[in-house]
């Protein structure tokens, strides 16, 4: 299983990616090499499937790349065209493409949108190599008991592979192991799940494929967050013993009616005999530790996929920009990061000292830019066109804004990408300054809640073994540091209460009266309800960031802007 990181449109990059871990796998020996799922256009390419343009060449890509992949065959993921495009899986054997494979199951919830631009296939699919009957299916296609593992399995299939895209968020790595190895028991039947790696604007594969056995024991593991070579023998022979002594399997076959495509495959050259392959896992972190790495994951990629080298963080001292600075040093290298202090009148030595701390700890360059006399330069301006009217949050944003501006000038200066520091918290409930704290390039933190933070940023101390993230920044009161004396809690609740909160209004879509019933007071919800509600326009204007929770923000949960709804409690 070829765990590999495509970059989307990028079709000859791709190619090459595929055919040297294809060149790798036959020089061990190798009969089958899987790649993940449309691993020769990336995957989502979203709408560049409109293009025809995108289409005839990914095709001629494949047939270029067939033609160089000899002595192993390979399943690789690409776009097909008949009367309409198929999400697909080509079988490369000997140096062509021998058959191809249509996904029946299109997702068409949550990230995904595959119903806008495929057809479902008709039929399942197994093919013979070498005398083994194989099923062959596409991500969604496993997930359903009912669906073409059954008939590849009563068919004759001994092993099921299964190219996938499946996004990471937390809980997903448990939740498809426990599916696979169910499918596996059901069908006594070997899968091996093959799923890509890497970044793609919001989303992040964490690959993780696996093979598992007819008994839902995992066989291998491939890495987390990295690209990897999983290299399997499989003993046919005990999926063979476990149906024999399966009288109920026969009795099932007898009863259903089998429709599929069956591929013979010709044998290649008879290769030498060779020593088994050691059984090998790759440990799964756990979770704060996947959070971590699918940030760091995300990060990288979108940065370098999309031709920066360079980031800049505004760095006010405090936790949220800590950890976006810790995460891209970690993801880019400490020498590819600067930090920005722009102190104001509100600053406090504190907020100075930690931010220092924070740049010496992780080796980066920082820069101070004070911002009291743009602040005072604007105040003046705006005098005439304020006057008799108090200060208000108005001022609050204008300091915010030039920031901002600071921020999007060195961008502009040295062709740096900047890093936004807003967490999940504050993007739902809108205690962001649009184009202030919101301008930049890409939201790390985006869908990180803020109690989630504290636990990223103590696993980063703990990863590195030493201090990065200063204790004190750990431990003090939130504060935007706008006006005198000023803390998060003045405007929010407690971060505790707030996360669990929205947690079930946004994540869950909970009403007032059922999130009441967790034992929240229905003022406060009705507070923070209207909060998330009326900040929906100010997300549709932030930069996209890394999905991290099962439902975050932007694709995954799509509110209309103008909307009269008042969730289900008046």
């Amino acid at each position: 299983m070829a765990q590999i990181n495509p970059t989307v449109g990028a079709l000859a990059d791709n190619a090459g990616k595929i055919l040297s871990f294809a060149e790798e796998a036959k020089r061990l020996g190798s009969d089958l090499v899987i790649f993940p799922e449309l691993s020769l256009t990336g995957y989502p390419p979203e709408d560049l499937l409109l293009k025809p343009s995108f289409i005839e060449d990914n095709i001629k890509e494949l047939e270029r790349l067939a033609k160089k992949l000899r002595g192993v065959t390979a399943i690789i993921g690409f776009v097909d065209k008949k009367a309409d495009i198929y999400n697909a899986a080509a079988i490369v054997h000997d140096g062509r493409v021998a058959g191809v494979y249509h996904k029946m199951f299109l997702p068409n919830y949550g990230v995904f949108d595959e119903q806008r631009y495929f057809q479902a296939g008709a039929a399942p699919m197994n093919f013979v190599l070498n005398g083994i009957t194989v099923g062959l299916e596409i991500c969604e296609d496993i997930w359903y008991p009912e669906g073409p593992a059954r008939a590849q399995a009563l068919a004759g299939a001994e092993v099921i592979v299964n190219i996938n895209a499946s996004p990471f968020h937390t809980g997903k790595p448990w939740t498809r192991e426990e599916m696979l190895a169910t499918r596996a028991m059901d069908n006594e039947v070997i899968i091996a799940y093959n799923n890509t790696v890497g970044g793609q604007d919001e989303l992040v594969f964490d690959g993780q494929g696996m093979v598992i056995d007819e008994g839902g024991r995992i066989i291998a593991r491939g890495k987390a967050f990295e690209e990897d070579l999983i290299v399997v023998d499989l003993d046919l022979e005990a999926t063979f013993m476990a149906r024999l002594h399966d009288p109920r399997r026969r009795e099932v076959k007898r009863k259903t009616k089998i429709e599929l495509n069956e591929v013979i495959l010709p044998p290649i050259a008879k290769k030498p005999k060779r020593k088994p392959i050691l059984k090998r896992e790759a440990e799964r972190p756990e979770a704060v530790e996947e959070v971590l790495k699918a940030l760091v994951l995300g990060t990288r990629d979108y940065v370098h996929k999309n031709g920066f080298r360079h980031v800049v963080v505004g760095l006010s001292g405090g936790v949220d920009s800590s950890l976006v600075a810790s995460v891209a040093s970690l993801a880019l290298g400490s020498e590819n990061i600067t930090g920005v202090f722009m102190p104001s009148k509100y600053s406090s030595m504190e907020s100075r000292e930690d931010a220092e701390a924070l740049a010496s700890n992780l080796g980066i360059g920082l820069l101070n830019i004070p911002i009291n006399a743009a602040f005072d330069s604007y105040l003046e301006m705006m005098r005439p066109a304020f006057k008799g009217r108090k200060e208000d949050i108005t001022e609050e944003n204008i300091q915010a804004r030039i920031r901002g501006n600071i921020l999007m000038a060195l961008s502009n200066k040295f062709g740096w990408l900047v890093l936004t520091t807003g967490n999940k918290s504050e993007m739902s409930v809108g205690y962001a300054t649009l184009y202030g704290d919101m301008a930049g390039g890409f939201a790390v933190i985006k869908d990180v809640p803020k109690t989630l933070v504290y636990k990223v940023s103590e696993k980063v101390n703990e990863l590195a073994g030493k201090t990065l993230i200063p204790g004190r920044v750990l431990t003090k009161a939130p504060t935007a540091e706008l006006r005198p004396n000023q803390t998060d809690q003045d405007t929010l609740p407690p971060y505790d209460i707030l996360d669990k909160i929205l947690k079930a209004y946004v994540e869950e879509d909970k009403s007032i009266d059922e999130i009441a019933a967790l034992g929240f007071k229905k003022p406060l919800i009705r507070q923070v309800v209207r909060m998330v509600d009326l900040s929906e326009y100010k997300r549709r204007q932030a930069p996209p960031g890394v999905k991290i929770t099962p439902r975050a923000l932007g694709k995954d949960r799509r509110m209309p802007i103008t909307n009269g709804y008042e969730n289900g409690s008046k």
